[in-house]
């Protein structure tokens, strides 16, 4: 199993009081699997994700990653997780204003100490797969908002990460190219990634093999869409 969650809790102290965001996730994803999460606005998807993005860690429960257990990595094994493991794509982009597409794709490799002959041709694959290797020059500012996006995905997709996670990646693109987005996911999982996405948009949703509703912090259902797979890996129509 790729993911695996048992009985996780999130709390935060708010104002002297204790606000429980998280309440008792059970939730397994096996490698290559295609799943989306929604929920409201509130309901706390996005804490979920922050989670299993190693980016936040549960007050209670238990998170194991590809075997190990989170609570028992190092700081550095965390970090190599997040790095290497793990892409990230976030609906704001999160792109360096100052640096072009290349710079922004590579960032994760300089941070991995990966030389820079090798990081500028990772990153130069990584743009080409996404259909941007003609605009790899030019600034955030200088690139349409689908295009900052494959730029994002592109970022996520340099160091072959096993798992892509995807919050809101639609949110601030318009439906066609929100599409053209949600195409490209589709490619990356048929070349075997496993892909995790947040979202409000049940026809963005409807994209992925499964769709957990999350509610008030609590997961309301779990479950196989039309084209989607059950859990042991067959197909259903």
């Amino acid at each position: 199993m790729l993911i695996e969650m048992q009985n996780i809790n999130k709390n935060y102290a708010v104002g002297g009081e204790t606000v429980h965001a998280l309440r008792e996730i059970n939730l397994a994803i096996e490698k290559n699997e295609y799943v989306a999460i929604m929920g409201p606005s509130g309901s706390c998807k996005s804490t979920l994700m922050n989670i299993v993005g190693c980016l936040d860690t549960p007050s209670a429960g238990t998170y194991t990653l590809n075997g190990k257990k989170v609570s028992e990595m190092s700081d550095d094994e965390l970090a190599e997780a997040r790095n290497k493991e793990i892409g990230f794509v976030f609906q704001n982009f999160n792109l360096l204003s100052r640096s072009n597409a290349l710079h922004n794709t590579e960032l994760p490799l300089i941070y991995a100490g990966v030389s820079r002959h090798v990081r500028d041709e990772m990153a130069k694959k990584a743009l080409d797969a996404v259909g941007l290797g003609s605009r790899m020059n030019h600034r955030p500012n200088e690139l349409s908002g689908g295009q900052r996006q494959r730029v994002a995905l592109a970022r996520a997709l340099v160091n072959n990460p096993s798992i892509v996670l995807a919050d809101e990646p639609t949110g601030n693109l318009d439906s066609k190219t929100g599409e053209e987005i949600m195409e490209i996911f589709e490619v990356l999982h048929d070349k075997g990634n496993t892909i995790i996405l947040v979202t409000h948009e049940l026809y963005i949703a409807e994209h992925a093999n499964r769709i957990v509703h999350i509610l008030d912090g609590s997961i309301a259902s779990d479950d196989v869409t039309k084209n989607g797979r059950t859990h042991d890996g067959k197909y259903v129509a």
